[in-house]
């Protein structure tokens, strides 16, 4: 029975409402336990915040600062895009390249991009410029290996097939490898725009005027508190619509294919 509710047309958006509401009155609940000990915990509450939220949408105040957190969003993950997919084919393609890379890119890779921060900014200088070095650095790396994944996870009769039909390099690129592995390559989108997302708003806190991360330093120092978790919301309503929209064109492909 259960699993026939779980196939019955809206039921899944029913549970997911479910969940959002138990969240909401759990954080409700846990605003009233501190009012007792932390004399703002009132301004934590999600009435406070949301009411909070409308104010500043209503007089267009997180405008600006949202299409600037989502310009870096969007570069960052362009140029992990530019340099994951061409390494990551390399890397798929070679298994000499694979072995001589593991351990260099492993060891990278565990290390915070957030470590870089001072680093980026006495390279780069203060704006955009470092935000976009940190973002691409954490962006990259799940692109890298699932484009590798991906391509060793290629039949190897449509390459021979290939082959045997005279097909020049780009077009075995262009024609078999990269439609056999974009689904990886989605998949590796996905996870880096969660990296993107969870990175940016301490990047923006590196001496930038604008973006989500500034507002939310603004805030504490105005000690508008409700207006603080208000962009805390924001930020996570968008970090769930971009991994929805990269899930769906991810199942959308692979409908297709």
């Amino acid at each position: 029975m259960f699993k026939r509710l779980l196939h019955r047309p809206g039921y899944r958006i029913e549970l997911s409402l479910l969940g959002l509401a138990v969240l909401v009155l759990a954080w409700s609940m846990g605003a009233q336990l501190l009012k007792d000990s932390i004399a703002l915990a009132n301004l934590l509450s999600p009435g406070k915040t949301f009411d909070s939220l409308y104010q500043l949408l209503a007089q267009n105040q997180l405008t600006a600062h949202t299409i600037t957190s989502m310009k870096r969003v969007l570069v960052g993950l362009g140029l992990a895009l530019a340099l994951g997919v061409p390494i990551g084919l390399a890397i798929g393609a070679s298994r000499a390249l694979e072995n001589a890379t593991s351990s260099a890119f492993q060891f990278l890779r565990m290390i915070s991009p957030l470590s870089w921060m001072p680093i980026a900014v006495m390279v780069f200088g203060i704006g955009d410029a470092p935000i976009y070095f940190l973002l691409t650095f954490a962006a990259v790396w799940p692109i890298i290996l699932n484009t590798a994944a991906g391509v060793r996870q290629l039949d190897p009769q449509w390459l021979m097939l290939a082959r045997s039909l005279s097909a020049t390099p780009s077009e075995v690129l262009f024609k078999i490898v990269i439609p056999g592995i974009l689904g990886h390559i989605l998949t590796g989108v996905r996870l880096a725009i969660g990296i993107i997302w969870i990175v940016l708003v301490p990047c923006e806190m590196l001496g930038v005027s604008s973006g989500l991360g500034y507002f939310i330093l603004d805030t504490r120092d105005r000690l508008a508190y409700s207006e603080l978790m208000a962009v805390i919301v924001l930020i996570g309503a968008l970090g769930f619509m971009l991994d929805g929209i990269a899930q769906k064109l991810h199942h959308r492909w692979t409908r297709a294919a």
